[in-house]
Protein backbone atom coordinates (compact mmCIF):
# COMPACT_ATOMS: atom_id res chain seq x y z
CA UNK A 1 0.00 0.00 0.00
CA UNK A 2 1.32 3.52 -0.74
CA UNK A 3 0.25 6.66 0.71
CA UNK A 4 -0.44 9.88 -0.27
CA UNK A 5 -0.45 12.92 1.97
CA UNK A 6 -1.36 16.67 0.77
CA UNK A 7 -0.89 19.02 3.35
CA UNK A 8 -3.25 22.14 1.75
CA UNK A 9 -3.81 25.68 3.18
CA UNK A 10 -7.58 24.88 4.04
CA UNK A 11 -7.88 20.98 4.76
CA UNK A 12 -5.25 18.15 4.73
CA UNK A 13 -5.96 14.94 2.52
CA UNK A 14 -5.06 11.19 2.98
CA UNK A 15 -4.96 8.54 0.16
CA UNK A 16 -4.03 5.31 0.30
CA UNK A 17 -3.76 3.03 -3.50
CA UNK A 18 -2.19 -0.22 -3.66
CA UNK A 19 0.29 -1.86 -5.93
CA UNK A 20 -2.36 -1.95 -9.10
CA UNK A 21 -3.50 1.65 -8.82
CA UNK A 22 -6.98 0.27 -7.28
CA UNK A 23 -7.62 3.60 -4.50
CA UNK A 24 -8.44 1.74 -1.12
CA UNK A 25 -9.30 5.08 0.89
CA UNK A 26 -9.44 8.10 1.71
CA UNK A 27 -9.48 10.74 4.43
CA UNK A 28 -9.63 14.33 5.02
CA UNK A 29 -8.43 16.03 8.47
CA UNK A 30 -7.76 19.40 9.30
CA UNK A 31 -5.16 21.31 7.72
CA UNK A 32 -1.38 20.79 9.20
CA UNK A 33 -0.16 24.20 8.08
CA UNK A 34 1.55 25.41 11.30
CA UNK A 35 2.87 28.60 10.74
CA UNK A 36 -0.27 30.36 12.88
CA UNK A 37 -0.53 27.47 15.86
CA UNK A 38 2.87 25.80 16.10
CA UNK A 39 4.57 22.39 15.26
CA UNK A 40 2.79 20.90 17.52
CA UNK A 41 -0.30 20.26 15.22
CA UNK A 42 0.88 18.51 13.11
CA UNK A 43 1.64 15.13 14.55
CA UNK A 44 -1.87 14.54 15.74
CA UNK A 45 -4.03 15.37 12.53
CA UNK A 46 -0.69 13.20 10.39
CA UNK A 47 -1.65 10.72 12.96
CA UNK A 48 -5.98 11.11 12.44
CA UNK A 49 -6.03 11.16 9.01
CA UNK A 50 -3.65 7.76 8.53
CA UNK A 51 -5.21 6.17 11.16
CA UNK A 52 -8.63 6.95 9.18
CA UNK A 53 -7.14 5.36 6.03
CA UNK A 54 -5.82 2.46 7.38
CA UNK A 55 -9.00 1.60 9.13
CA UNK A 56 -11.23 2.44 5.89
CA UNK A 57 -9.00 0.20 3.79
CA UNK A 58 -8.54 -2.74 6.88
CA UNK A 59 -5.15 -2.57 6.80
CA UNK A 60 -2.82 -1.83 9.90
CA UNK A 61 -0.27 1.33 9.72
CA UNK A 62 2.55 -0.93 9.51
CA UNK A 63 1.14 -2.36 6.30
CA UNK A 64 2.25 0.56 4.41
CA UNK A 65 4.65 0.27 1.79
CA UNK A 66 5.99 3.23 1.31
CA UNK A 67 4.58 7.42 1.84
CA UNK A 68 5.10 10.55 0.55
CA UNK A 69 3.85 13.56 2.87
CA UNK A 70 3.30 16.83 0.64
CA UNK A 71 3.81 19.55 3.69
CA UNK A 72 2.57 23.17 3.63
CA UNK A 73 5.45 25.54 3.79
CA UNK A 74 8.24 22.42 3.37
CA UNK A 75 11.37 24.19 3.39
CA UNK A 76 10.75 27.60 3.65
CA UNK A 77 11.98 27.62 7.26
CA UNK A 78 15.48 25.70 7.55
CA UNK A 79 15.26 24.78 10.76
CA UNK A 80 12.06 23.44 10.43
CA UNK A 81 13.05 20.87 8.46
CA UNK A 82 14.72 17.85 10.11
CA UNK A 83 11.29 18.29 12.72
CA UNK A 84 8.86 17.44 9.97
CA UNK A 85 11.30 14.96 8.33
CA UNK A 86 11.30 12.76 11.73
CA UNK A 87 7.98 13.59 12.09
CA UNK A 88 6.03 10.51 10.23
CA UNK A 89 8.94 8.11 11.81
CA UNK A 90 6.27 8.36 15.50
CA UNK A 91 3.40 7.60 13.31
CA UNK A 92 4.42 4.81 11.03
CA UNK A 93 7.56 3.18 12.77
CA UNK A 94 9.59 2.75 9.43
CA UNK A 95 11.49 5.43 7.15
CA UNK A 96 9.89 4.43 4.63
CA UNK A 97 8.42 7.86 3.35
CA UNK A 98 9.74 11.12 2.13
CA UNK A 99 8.50 14.78 3.10
CA UNK A 100 8.38 17.35 0.77
CA UNK A 101 6.30 20.45 -0.15
CA UNK A 102 2.77 20.13 -0.94
CA UNK A 103 3.30 21.84 -4.41
CA UNK A 104 4.81 18.51 -5.56
CA UNK A 105 1.44 16.60 -4.95
CA UNK A 106 -0.20 19.10 -7.06
CA UNK A 107 2.20 18.34 -9.94
CA UNK A 108 1.87 14.97 -9.62
CA UNK A 109 -1.77 14.39 -9.34
CA UNK A 110 -2.49 16.92 -12.20
CA UNK A 111 0.20 15.78 -14.57
CA UNK A 112 0.14 11.88 -13.28
CA UNK A 113 3.55 12.54 -11.76
CA UNK A 114 5.04 12.49 -15.53
CA UNK A 115 7.80 15.56 -16.58
CA UNK A 116 6.25 18.67 -17.24
CA UNK A 117 4.96 21.85 -14.79
CA UNK A 118 2.20 22.25 -12.70
CA UNK A 119 0.59 25.31 -10.90
CA UNK A 120 -1.80 25.54 -7.52
CA UNK A 121 -3.60 28.17 -6.68
CA UNK A 122 -5.40 27.34 -3.76
CA UNK A 123 -5.33 29.84 -0.36
CA UNK A 124 -1.56 30.17 -1.20
CA UNK A 125 0.21 29.55 -5.15
CA UNK A 126 3.41 27.86 -5.59
CA UNK A 127 4.13 25.99 -9.10
CA UNK A 128 6.49 22.92 -9.44
CA UNK A 129 8.19 21.26 -12.70
CA UNK A 130 10.62 18.09 -13.34
CA UNK A 131 12.42 17.79 -16.19
CA UNK A 132 15.13 15.07 -16.99
CA UNK A 133 15.77 14.65 -13.43
CA UNK A 134 15.88 18.08 -12.66
CA UNK A 135 13.32 19.86 -10.25
CA UNK A 136 12.11 23.78 -9.94
CA UNK A 137 9.54 24.93 -8.21
CA UNK A 138 8.56 28.69 -8.11
CA UNK A 139 6.21 31.01 -6.05
CA UNK A 140 4.87 30.32 -2.92
CA UNK A 141 6.53 33.54 -1.43
CA UNK A 142 4.11 33.46 2.05
CA UNK A 143 0.53 35.57 1.66
CA UNK A 144 2.51 38.53 2.75
CA UNK A 145 4.70 39.36 -0.11
CA UNK A 146 3.96 36.68 -2.81
CA UNK A 147 1.27 34.12 -3.63
CA UNK A 148 0.49 35.92 -6.30
CA UNK A 149 -2.68 34.86 -8.21
CA UNK A 150 -4.01 32.58 -5.68
CA UNK A 151 -7.04 33.19 -3.15
CA UNK A 152 -5.67 35.52 -0.64
CA UNK A 153 -4.15 37.30 -3.08
CA UNK A 154 -7.67 37.79 -5.13
CA UNK A 155 -9.37 38.29 -1.84
CA UNK A 156 -6.85 41.03 -0.96
CA UNK A 157 -6.84 42.80 -4.41
CA UNK A 158 -10.97 42.52 -3.45
CA UNK A 159 -10.85 44.46 0.04
CA UNK A 160 -8.84 46.97 -1.69
CA UNK A 161 -11.18 46.89 -4.89
CA UNK A 162 -14.19 47.24 -2.09
CA UNK A 163 -12.59 50.47 -0.20
CA UNK A 164 -11.94 52.26 -3.26
CA UNK A 165 -15.57 51.92 -4.63
CA UNK A 166 -16.79 53.05 -1.47
CA UNK A 167 -14.99 55.65 -0.63
CA UNK A 168 -15.70 56.77 -4.66
CA UNK A 169 -12.13 56.23 -6.15
CA UNK A 170 -13.25 53.33 -7.94
CA UNK A 171 -17.02 53.09 -9.41
CA UNK A 172 -19.24 50.82 -7.28
CA UNK A 173 -20.29 47.46 -8.58
CA UNK A 174 -21.48 44.36 -7.74
CA UNK A 175 -18.38 44.07 -5.03
CA UNK A 176 -20.14 46.19 -2.75
CA UNK A 177 -22.88 44.33 -2.13
CA UNK A 178 -21.20 41.02 -2.03
CA UNK A 179 -18.91 41.98 0.19
CA UNK A 180 -20.85 43.57 2.75
CA UNK A 181 -23.13 40.75 3.08
CA UNK A 182 -20.25 38.43 3.32
CA UNK A 183 -18.50 40.00 6.01
CA UNK A 184 -22.22 41.39 7.68
CA UNK A 185 -21.46 44.98 8.14
CA UNK A 186 -23.32 47.59 9.42
CA UNK A 187 -21.40 50.02 8.55
CA UNK A 188 -18.71 49.69 5.64
CA UNK A 189 -15.96 50.91 8.02
CA UNK A 190 -16.65 47.73 10.10
CA UNK A 191 -14.69 45.55 7.62
CA UNK A 192 -11.66 46.60 9.47
CA UNK A 193 -13.05 45.40 12.64
CA UNK A 194 -13.72 42.10 11.02
CA UNK A 195 -10.95 41.56 8.85
CA UNK A 196 -8.38 42.77 10.98
CA UNK A 197 -9.77 42.40 14.84
CA UNK A 198 -11.92 39.92 15.03
CA UNK A 199 -10.19 37.11 12.42
CA UNK A 200 -7.14 38.53 13.52
CA UNK A 201 -5.85 38.65 9.80
CA UNK A 202 -6.63 34.29 9.49
CA UNK A 203 -4.98 33.26 6.40
CA UNK A 204 -7.98 30.53 5.52
CA UNK A 205 -10.53 33.14 6.51
CA UNK A 206 -9.14 36.21 4.40
CA UNK A 207 -8.21 33.49 1.45
CA UNK A 208 -12.46 32.71 1.46
CA UNK A 209 -13.28 35.86 0.35
CA UNK A 210 -11.69 35.10 -2.64
CA UNK A 211 -15.42 33.35 -3.70
CA UNK A 212 -17.02 36.81 -2.97
CA UNK A 213 -14.57 38.29 -5.67
CA UNK A 214 -15.98 35.18 -8.26
CA UNK A 215 -19.43 35.98 -7.88
CA UNK A 216 -18.95 39.66 -8.38
CA UNK A 217 -17.32 38.86 -11.17
CA UNK A 218 -19.88 36.38 -12.56
CA UNK A 219 -22.51 38.93 -12.25
CA UNK A 220 -20.25 41.44 -14.36
CA UNK A 221 -18.06 43.37 -11.88
CA UNK A 222 -15.54 44.72 -14.46
CA UNK A 223 -12.97 45.20 -11.82
CA UNK A 224 -13.11 41.98 -9.98
CA UNK A 225 -13.06 40.50 -13.64
CA UNK A 226 -9.89 42.63 -13.90
CA UNK A 227 -8.62 40.85 -10.12
CA UNK A 228 -9.06 37.72 -11.33
CA UNK A 229 -7.53 38.04 -14.98
CA UNK A 230 -4.82 38.89 -13.56
CA UNK A 231 -4.09 36.59 -11.16
CA UNK A 232 -4.30 34.13 -14.17
CA UNK A 233 -1.69 36.31 -16.01
CA UNK A 234 0.61 35.87 -12.73
CA UNK A 235 0.17 32.21 -12.55
CA UNK A 236 1.26 32.02 -16.10
CA UNK A 237 4.19 33.94 -15.55
CA UNK A 238 5.62 31.27 -13.21
CA UNK A 239 4.99 28.76 -16.14
CA UNK A 240 7.48 30.79 -18.10
CA UNK A 241 9.89 30.66 -15.83
CA UNK A 242 10.07 27.15 -15.08
CA UNK A 243 10.27 26.35 -18.53
CA UNK A 244 13.62 28.32 -18.62
CA UNK A 245 14.83 27.05 -15.44
CA UNK A 246 14.19 23.47 -16.47
CA UNK A 247 15.74 23.68 -19.32
CA UNK A 248 13.14 22.24 -21.96
CA UNK A 249 14.16 22.72 -25.67
CA UNK A 250 12.58 25.41 -27.72
CA UNK A 251 10.92 23.34 -30.30
CA UNK A 252 8.99 21.02 -27.25
CA UNK A 253 5.24 21.38 -26.47
CA UNK A 254 5.80 21.74 -22.52
CA UNK A 255 2.81 19.88 -20.06
CA UNK A 256 1.23 22.12 -18.17
CA UNK A 257 -1.71 21.30 -15.90
CA UNK A 258 -3.37 22.90 -12.80
CA UNK A 259 -4.93 22.77 -9.35
CA UNK A 260 -6.26 24.59 -6.54
CA UNK A 261 -9.37 25.77 -6.04
CA UNK A 262 -8.68 29.78 -7.70
CA UNK A 263 -9.01 27.57 -11.01
CA UNK A 264 -12.30 26.67 -10.55
CA UNK A 265 -13.19 30.40 -11.70
CA UNK A 266 -13.70 30.24 -15.49
CA UNK A 267 -12.00 33.97 -15.47
CA UNK A 268 -8.92 32.90 -13.68
CA UNK A 269 -8.64 29.66 -16.35
CA UNK A 270 -9.80 31.31 -19.07
CA UNK A 271 -6.55 33.97 -18.64
CA UNK A 272 -4.49 31.37 -17.94
CA UNK A 273 -4.86 29.54 -20.42
CA UNK A 274 -4.76 32.99 -23.18
CA UNK A 275 -1.26 33.88 -21.53
CA UNK A 276 0.38 30.56 -22.52
CA UNK A 277 1.56 30.43 -25.92
CA UNK A 278 1.51 27.47 -28.03
CA UNK A 279 5.00 26.11 -26.84
CA UNK A 280 2.82 24.78 -23.96
CA UNK A 281 0.60 21.24 -23.99
CA UNK A 282 -2.25 22.64 -21.33
CA UNK A 283 -3.77 19.71 -20.14
CA UNK A 284 -6.90 18.94 -17.81
CA UNK A 285 -5.93 17.76 -14.55
CA UNK A 286 -5.75 13.89 -14.40
CA UNK A 287 -6.41 13.41 -10.52
CA UNK A 288 -6.51 14.70 -7.36
CA UNK A 289 -3.20 16.00 -5.63
CA UNK A 290 -3.51 13.72 -2.46
CA UNK A 291 -4.20 10.63 -5.30
CA UNK A 292 -1.16 12.08 -6.71
CA UNK A 293 0.96 12.17 -3.51
CA UNK A 294 0.20 8.12 -3.40
CA UNK A 295 0.95 7.82 -7.04
CA UNK A 296 4.45 9.95 -5.87
CA UNK A 297 5.34 7.52 -3.28
CA UNK A 298 4.74 4.63 -5.52
CA UNK A 299 7.37 6.06 -7.60
CA UNK A 300 9.57 7.13 -4.90
CA UNK A 301 9.57 3.24 -3.93
CA UNK A 302 10.37 1.99 -7.50
CA UNK A 303 6.96 1.03 -8.53
CA UNK A 304 5.63 3.68 -10.73
CA UNK A 305 2.03 3.36 -11.74
CA UNK A 306 0.73 5.21 -14.88
CA UNK A 307 -2.53 8.03 -13.68
CA UNK A 308 -4.39 5.95 -16.39
CA UNK A 309 -3.66 2.75 -13.55
CA UNK A 310 -5.53 4.54 -10.76
CA UNK A 311 -9.45 3.76 -10.26
CA UNK A 312 -11.86 2.52 -7.19
CA UNK A 313 -13.40 -0.16 -6.43
CA UNK A 314 -16.80 1.79 -7.33
CA UNK A 315 -15.31 2.70 -10.63
CA UNK A 316 -14.84 -1.21 -11.58
CA UNK A 317 -18.15 -2.15 -9.94
CA UNK A 318 -20.08 -0.12 -12.60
Amino acid sequence: MFLGVDGGGTKTAFCLIDAAGRIAAEARTASVYYLSDGLPIVEPLLRQGIGEVCDTAGIAVADITYAFFGLPAYGEISADVPELDALPAKILGTANYRCGNDMICGWAGSLGAADGIGVVAGTGSIAYGEHEGRQWRGGGWSELFGDEGSGYWVAIQGLNAFSRMVDGRLPAGPLVGAMREALGLAADFDAIDVVVNRWHGDRGRIASLSKVVVRAADAGDAVATGVLREAGRELALLVDVGRRALEFPDAQRVPVSYSGGMFGSAHVLASFRDALSLEYDLREPLLEPHIGAALYAARLHGHPLRAGQVHSTASLSR
